[in-house]
């Protein structure tokens, strides 16, 4: 990405009341919304609704986290961080596996929360041939200006897509032919299963893994095999080491 690129994903931030309020209506792709704690007057309190009626994740913080995040000095106990790049459809992700003529394969992300990590998979879901990620609203990194960079240009060709519940997305997914993996340390050894066909490869929080309920709602677990003196990791390595199987798998099937 050259300079130019770079400086148009800068991750931008719109600070106090006023501003906030009129990104909303102006229908700005508002990524988070930053509240001071204790702050509940009626200006502010309509600024939540309308982050509401958007699923725009809200966090309340302390105000020395807002003094620390704003530039300008004034954020008036608000402050809202715009996404670097625009989400696709699921249905986009579906739309590129059948112009392509192959079986779709996904991968989907359950709270990861380092941008570098995100940017990370982004890449490799691109480099595995993966049709798209999936992405929870809530608990979990967006698309910022980190993640593009990190993802050395892999945005511009993969689709991320965004859902409000991730068991849910599983559930409609699996009504369209999709089966889903997990990675889990106490599945069954990767080699020893049946990765073809259409996919979903689900990999879990940098620190816990995949939650309980979407794990629950996983066909298989698969583990990875470990041989050194640490038992794990990192959330983008496993994602490619997974990745690369299913990919060889489908490879010679």
């Amino acid at each position: 990405m050259n300079k130019a690129e770079t400086k148009n994903f800068e991750k931008s931030k719109i600070e106090g009341r006023h501003s906030v309020r009129e990104a909303f209506r102006a229908e700005q792709l508002i990524e988070r919304l930053f509240v001071q704690k204790g702050c509940q007057d009626g200006p502010v309190l309509s600024i939540i609704k309308e982050a509401k009626k958007k699923n725009t994740p809200v966090d309340f913080v302390p105000r020395e986290r807002l003094d620390y995040m704003s530039e300008s000095g004034h954020h008036q106990g608000v402050i809202a961080t715009l996404s670097a790049f625009s989400y696709c459809e699921i249905e986009d992700m579906f739309a590129l596996a059948d112009k392509k003529g192959e079986e779709p394969f996904f991968f989907l992300l359950d709270g990861i929360e380092d941008p570098h990590n995100l940017g990370a998979i982004i890449r490799t879901a691109n480099l595995a041939g993966a049709h798209g990620v999936i992405l929870p609203r809530r608990r979990a990194v967006g698309l910022t200006a980190t993640v593009v960079q990190a993802s050395a240009g892999a945005i511009y060709y993969t689709p991320v897509a965004r859902t409000a519940n991730l068991t849910a997305a599983i559930t409609e997914l699996k009504k369209r032919g999709l089966w889903f993996v997990c990675a889990d340390m106490d599945g069954e050894i990767m080699y020893r299963q049946n990765l073809t066909g259409p996919i979903g490869l689900v990999i879990g929080n940098e620190g816990n893994g995949v939650s309980r309920l979407v794990k629950e709602h996983c066909d298989y677990t698969a583990s990875i095999p470990m041989k050194g003196d640490i038992d794990s990791l990192n959330a983008s390595v496993a994602a490619g080491v997974l990745a690369y199987e299913i990919v060889r798998q489908r490879m010679s099937g």
